[in-house]
């Protein structure tokens, strides 16, 4: 019998429960009495946010890191964000990965007319003295190193948060930072 969960990561752990470098860094074990070999499908960088699945199941991990799932964020930028940008975002950007030049493929982009209902960061970003800033959507179904945030910042507005708010048919909802969902599976 394998074990599904939900979980919002909160800014500041790590998408892993093991970690043997020297720094001692939040793990999301710290959040949940997990089963044995609990997995996380996909990751989202320690300073990230967000919807983040785990598994017992290897097949069910395949399944949703595939480029058929989308995966949706919401990324808070430095600015307000103009529809140029947007569309950019949309027809693809280059970045750089491992050294080397990657355009990302077309993607769904939009700029959030409101600042989603997501919740506070437990830390602080900046105050309103630095200047404006606005909310977009972009949804993916590639997971490159740290993608939203060099794509944004490609395009001349460069991530301050990030949130997953979506993966599939699954969404974050009202789950608050660190909360733990047991589900029976995922309908992606």
């Amino acid at each position: 019998m394998h074990h599904h969960f939900l979980i919002h990561k909160p800014y500041g752990y790590l998408s892993q429960f093991i970690y043997q470098l020297k720094r001692k860094k939040k793990l999301l074990g710290e959040l949940y009495d997990f089963p044995e070999n609990t997995m996380a499908i996909g990751r989202l960088d320690e300073d990230s946010e967000g919807l983040l699945l785990l598994t017992t199941d290897g097949m069910m991990s395949e399944i949703v890191r595939s480029k058929k799932v989308e995966k949706e964020y919401y990324a808070q930028v430095d600015g307000i964000i103009t529809e140029e940008a947007v569309e950019q975002l949309r027809n693809g950007v280059e970045i750089g990965l491992h050294g080397k030049k990657y355009k990302t493929q077309k993607c769904k982009a939009f700029k959030l007319e409101s600042v989603p209902n997501i919740g506070e960061r437990g830390k602080k970003i900046r105050d309103e003295r630095h200047g404006p800033t606005s909310w977009v959507s972009i949804t993916l179904t590639e997971g490159k190193f740290r993608q939203v945030r060099k794509m944004t910042s490609a395009v001349g507005f460069p991530t301050l948060r990030l949130v997953r708010v979506r993966v599939g048919n699954i969404h974050l909802n009202d789950l608050k930072a660190g909360e733990v969902l047991e589900v029976s599976g995922f309908d992606v």
